[in-house]
């Protein structure tokens, strides 16, 4: 990587290209978002982890009580408060708490994202490259999903963005009033789930400060010369750090991000919310007791998290690199030095993290798409031929993904092999197959005359029609094959009137707690004689197992409604469903 002169940021930024592209690209880039983001939002049942946030802000609104998250009225403070009362406002939206109420947050954030990453871009390159960008984020396979599900990790992700937005915005401005806006959104994005919203930003900017004139001179000013003179130098170039407006902006940010802890710790008298922050955030960084993925982990998720347009991601890399390092010494571009720093940056932090899982590396994706939409926009003559390779490769392997793919979705259940013929019939096969014959003339169009161009145009429109079919059209037909609404249904039929009878054994399932709605906390038993003692006292019992577990339970049962078999589940997934359990007292 060459050195470079110590201009300001905007000197070394692509400034002579900035009115390149159409106006209307980037907000035909957000249309298109929002229609992926909110189409059909409500439709499908809760999932997973989206049972957690549901059944805290239903027990928030039942008990009036916002500053305590419970889950069957279990105190839960695994995540901080914010990502929950976000959902609060959307039920006035949304005609009460439902499925679109507690999506809604993440899908508005999911939006929020792509137009920050376009307002970097835009600052960083030209229209086109803004808006691509933009795009690649919102046809994002994890951006989507998760844009379109109740948790805080897209909350998180577009928080850290602001953040990195603010200072790419005001970097030439190094003590700025900004700096207090800065730690004000890292404040309030560590209120959606945890304290990476202070150092995931801080770890990013610092380190592209130091490094924005290039590793050499940051190394020939760090490795000799006295103290005082290295200490200057990182001075110099975290001026935004050290200035007289950092501490009063760590006190606005400190008192903003303590206020909800306090208030729930005077309540409650606990201190269970902060206890958690160290737990999650500083434990498990450091000694995890959970999702200990091996190092190497995101090395390949990003390539799932970020399909489609992973498979120009290597191509792009490669491409940014050759950039810097055949740049010349006065024109070092810091535009891609960002884009590089924001992805490698984003990609150690999580790795250094000795706890790993997929969804963490969220916020490498608006970096990520940075860099390939840099490849994609670049000027042909400006293309390393080893990256064109690569970027054809890609396209290729993309190619054949999207034929086999199709191929497979329309074949008829009779002809699939082995156990695969027990599935249902693929959902929406004409408009499957009318939305595969539109990518495979983007395709036939693309390789007619191969070039960055025709791969962006033909990569968006698989992406953009694939994940629209999955998640608006597929989906929602899929709920036909979930039951654990329809169960809840069933057991608030079956013991109308006797819900003081009903308990759990074995089971925690914050979803069906949700849509159970009981007006109490349902009780949790692990043993056949604390479920006696409980019919015992209770003149019988409603009790809720998993199938497996029934038989467990050595007492004189009558099961009363079960989530149906299907042909094609495991014997293990069979025992996962659950069954009600008439259980009669003994006395």
């Amino acid at each position: 990587m060459r050195t470079g002169s110590a201009q300001s940021l905007d000197d070394n930024y692509a400034v002579p290209a900035q009115e390149a592209g159409s106006r209307w690209y980037a907000p035909a880039a957000v249309g298109l978002a929002a229609l992926l983001f909110l189409a059909r939002l409500g439709v499908r049942a809760l999932w997973a982890s989206e049972g957690r946030w549901a059944e805290v802000v239903r027990e928030m609104l039942l008990s009036s009580n916002y500053f305590w998250p419970t889950i069957n009225g279990q105190v839960y403070f695994d995540k901080p408060l914010l990502s929950y009362w976000f959902i609060l406002p959307a039920t006035y939206l949304t005609g009460g708490l439902n499925e679109a109420a507690m999506r809604l947050p993440s899908a508005i954030f999911g939006l929020a994202g792509v137009v920050l990453i376009i307002v970097v871009a835009r600052r960083l390159y030209d229209r086109t490259t803004a808006a691509l960008a933009g795009f690649i984020l919102a046809t994002s396979f994890s951006f989507v999903f998760y844009s379109r599900h109740a948790c805080a990790d897209i909350e998180t992700t577009t928080g850290v963005l602001a953040a990195l937005a603010l200072f790419v915005w005001h970097r030439e401005r190094q003590d700025g009033w900004w700096v207090v806006w800065l730690w004000l959104i890292m404040a309030l994005t560590s209120l959606t789930k945890g304290l990476m919203g202070f150092a995931l930003p801080l770890f990013v900017m610092g380190l592209y400060s130091l490094l924005e004139q290039g590793v050499e001179v940051l190394y020939a000013h760090l490795s000799g010369g006295a103290l005082r003179e290295r200490f200057a130098f990182v001075h110099e170039r975290l001026q935004w750090f050290f200035n007289w407006k950092t501490p009063l902006a760590v006190a606005v940010a400190g008192a903003v991000y303590l206020l909800p802890f306090e208030i729930s710790q005077s309540r409650s008298h606990s201190d269970a919310g902060l206890y958690m922050v160290f737990r999650e955030n500083v434990v498990r960084f450091f000694e995890p007791f959970d999702h200990r993925g091996p190092i190497y982990l995101y090395l390949y998720v990003i390539f799932g998290l970020m399909a489609p347009w992973s498979v120009l991601l290597p191509a792009a890399l490669l491409q940014v690199h050759r950039k810097l390092c055949a740049a010349a010494a006065e024109a070092l571009s810091r535009s891609d030095l960002f884009a590089l720093v924001y992805f490698w940056g984003t990609l150690a932090f999580f790795t250094i993290s000795r706890s790993r899982r997929t969804y963490y590396l969220l916020p490498i994706l608006p970096a990520a798409a940075l860099v390939v939409a840099r490849l994609l926009c670049g000027r042909a003559e400006d293309l390393w031929a080893a990256a064109r390779r690569l970027m054809i490769v890609g396209y290729g392997v993309l190619t054949a993904a999207v034929i086999g793919a199709g191929l497979a979705f329309l074949l008829p259940a009779a002809l699939r092999p082995g156990p695969f013929n027990l599935l249902p019939p693929s959902p929406a096969r004409p408009v499957f197959l009318a939305g595969w014959l539109l990518c495979l003339g983007t395709i036939c169009y693309a390789w007619r005359a191969l070039n960055a161009r025709r791969i962006a145009l033909s990569t968006a429109a698989i992406a953009y029609l694939a994940l629209f079919f999955l998640f608006i059209v597929a989906m929602p037909q899929a709920e036909a094959y979930r039951f654990e609404r329809s169960f809840a249904r069933a057991v608030r039929t079956n013991v109308a009137g006797h819900t003081e009878q009903l308990a759990f054994f074995r089971i925690w399932g914050p979803g069906l707690v949700y849509y159970l709605a009981m007006p109490h906390p349902i009780p949790l038993f692990n043993s056949t004689q604390q479920v006696a003692d409980f019919a015992r006292s209770r003149g019988g019992a409603w009790v809720i197992a998993r199938a497996k577990d029934a038989a467990d339970l050595n007492l004189d049962t009558e099961m009363r409604a079960g989530e149906p078999q299907l042909a094609w589940d495991s014997p293990s997934e069979n025992g996962r469903r659950y069954v009600l359990l008439r259980v009669r007292s003994s006395d």
